[in-house]
């Protein structure tokens, strides 16, 4: 049943209820259906938040708020642990740009390894074969509370070395973007998360979650739903490893965003400029411990932002459509959260087969940008129209910046 409550959709389930901030946005169903599939369990806190870009994900909905009580759910964190956004407002102006901006975005791609690659430069898509100093004294800050990690999970020393993904971009909907914003103001704006460090962690302790679920005959809606407990082992292994995680994934946008910065300086057609004018940083795909109505729960926004009162963060669209700098407005209801993005309306697999590369050109024309096969799941139809988005939670942002990107590089 649903009926509409304030600016949401009150969605009642078996368990606890849904508020939606769905007004004006279309919900797949089969979301909706994943929604109360976690409302049901027994450790939700009160209610569960659904965000405007929700749509289906693994197990837990993507563009959801999960709050919990002694319990974490590893399948609704995800696997890119601390994915987000980085934004810096730079001194540059529109006027200040050169009227081909091949040459910004070649020196972005140069700088930033992007794609299935790593810093070790075994790719040819922009990775550098000599890393950057900070590179490495950004890993040797990391370094002790991974090695802490393996002390508890050893079967996590596979696959590339943390180190060699930090600073780099990755691939799917990652991106880096070149934009101007309602004042013809340039602004850097960076999507990228924990890569596969973050990925490794997620898996394994999604399926230690499983096992400790079968080992308890506990009935879930989904297998994907299953929680470790607080105050158990792999509970604490697992709040760590998540932890570092998170700040790997901030230190990893930190990285890149001074590699755009430092390219952006090199190009010989745009004057000395500064950086970091405003900065924002935040995650959409974590969790953490937080107080809500009167109690400490563990709040897990699988892609949410956190808009607590006055705090800034990015919401941004696709490709060929704007994105925001907003501000909080510390929604109790929504757990003091909004949206991360635009949020899919089709699959990859379905944007691939209903669009051309003519519709992608078209609809990113006037962007300097990879207009071929390999992003058409990435093409702006793919999504949910952004001005609905905002519109449907206007009780939990204010928007401060409207950015729309000239320059957009995709892994």
């Amino acid at each position: 049943m649903r009926r509409e409550a304030k600016g949401y959709r009150l969605l009642e389930t078996s368990g606890v209820p849904v508020k939606a901030w769905t007004l004006g946005v279309s919900c797949d169903p089969a979301a909706e259906r994943q929604l109360a599939n976690a409302a049901s369990l027994p450790i939700v806190f009160r209610w569960i938040a659904a965000m405007p870009d929700v749509h289906v994900g693994i197990g837990a909905t993507v563009g959801a708020v999960i709050p919990t009580v002694e319990a974490i759910i590893p399948a609704a964190v995800g696997v890119d642990i601390g994915c987000g956004m980085a934004a810096s407002l730079t001194s540059l102006t529109a006027n200040d740009l050169p009227s081909s901006l091949a040459p910004l975005r070649a020196a972005i791609e140069t700088a930033v390894p992007h794609g299935r690659t790593d810093s070790g430069g075994r790719n040819d898509r922009g990775a550098w074969h000599d890393p950057p100093a900070r590179i490495g004294e950004a890993w040797r800050a990391l370094e002790p509370g991974w090695r802490a990690i393996l002390d508890a999970r050893p079967e996590l020393d596979r696959g590339n070395h943390p180190a060699r993904h930090l600073g780099t971009l990755g691939t799917g909907n990652h991106f880096i973007e070149v934009c101007l914003d309602e004042a013809d103001r340039v602004w850097l704006l960076l999507h990228s998360g924990s890569r596969g460090v973050g990925n490794r962690i997620g898996t394994d302790y999604i399926e230690i979650a499983r096992e400790e679920m079968r080992v308890h005959q506990r009935n879930l809606p989904d297998r994907d739903l299953a929680w470790l407990t607080e105050g158990t082992e792999s509970f604490d292994d697992y709040a760590a490893a998540v932890s570092w995680a998170q700040e790997y994934a901030r230190t990893n946008r930190e990285l890149m965003l001074v590699a755009i910065e430092e390219a952006l300086a090199s190009v010989p057609s745009l004057p000395p400029f500064a950086t970091r004018v405003l900065a924002v940083s935040c995650h959409h795909n974590y969790v953490r411990r937080e107080r809500h109505y009167g109690r400490e729960v563990w709040i897990t926004r699988k892609g949410a932002v956190r808009a607590g009162k006055g705090e800034l963060g990015i919401v941004p669209g696709s490709m060929g459509a704007r994105s925001f700098i907003v501000r909080g407005l510390g929604n109790p209801e929504s757990f003091e959260s909004c949206s991360h993005g635009a949020g899919r309306l089709l699959s990859r697999t379905e944007a691939r087969r209903r669009f051309t590369l003519a519709d992608h050109a078209e609809a990113t024309a006037g962007v300097e940008c990879r207009k071929d096969e390999a992003v058409l799941d990435e093409t702006p139809a793919a999504y949910k129209p952004i001005d609905a988005v905002m519109n449907a939670q206007k009780d939990l942002v204010e928007v401060l910046h409207t950015l729309k990107q000239v320059v957009c590089v995709k892994g």
